[in-house]
């Protein structure tokens, strides 16, 4: 029946509906645009539709929209719990061919990578709202951060290698293999050494 679909799709993505997956599975147009008028669903970005009870959770409604995009930089600092601040922005990593303007028009941060480096440290995690989204790993975020060091705040780094430190889940042997790949090997090890 198509209501049940309709509301199994939803209750998968966390109380949001994807217009296309649900044509995907023959659910006429009509029949999708009357669902969400009788149930009130509010639209949030094109073809995407939320619940009435469930909070706009902004990473996850891009994560929905953008594939290809990763969460990186600050707010991948942020899902990890290696920051003490929420940025102000979302920083996202998409490849260097991917047409970004939209994202840019949005107000997102973005940062193009060459291929290879895309998926590299890529996996999820929760979202305030306990929505899951693409993410880079903690050492592939530090090696990121320290990439670009010259261009954020150096108490924001010093916190989060702290906090890596201390966490149950680091791994070290990985961090200078990704250290290794984005050429910042040096200046990870004179960091470790000065901060551990």
């Amino acid at each position: 029946m198509k209501i049940n679909k309709i509301t199994e799709l939803i209750q998968q993505h966390g109380g949001y509906l994807l217009f296309s997956e649900a044509q995907k599975l023959g659910i006429s147009k009509a029949y999708l645009q009357q669902y969400i008028a009788d149930n009130a669903l509010e639209r949030v970005a094109h073809g995407l539709y939320k619940s009435p009870d469930v909070w706009t959770d902004d990473l996850y409604i891009l994560s929905l929209k953008n594939e290809k995009a990763v969460c990186s930089f600050d707010t991948a600092l942020m899902l990890h719990g290696l920051t003490e601040r929420e940025p102000a922005d979302i920083y996202v990593t998409v490849p260097r061919n991917y047409n970004a303007s939209h994202l840019r028009s949005k107000g997102v941060i973005v940062y193009q990578v060459k291929e290879e480096w895309v998926d590299l440290g890529r996996t999820v995690a929760k979202t305030t709202y306990g929505n899951e989204v693409s993410v880079y790993n903690m050492e592939r975020t530090i090696c990121d951060i320290l990439r670009v060091k010259n261009k954020k705040d150096p108490q924001m780094f010093v916190y989060a290698i702290k906090e890596y430190a201390k966490s149950a889940n680091k791994n070290l042997s990985r961090l200078m293999k990704y250290a290794k790949e984005f050429g910042v090997e040096a200046e990870l090890r004179q960091c470790m050494e000065v901060l551990l």
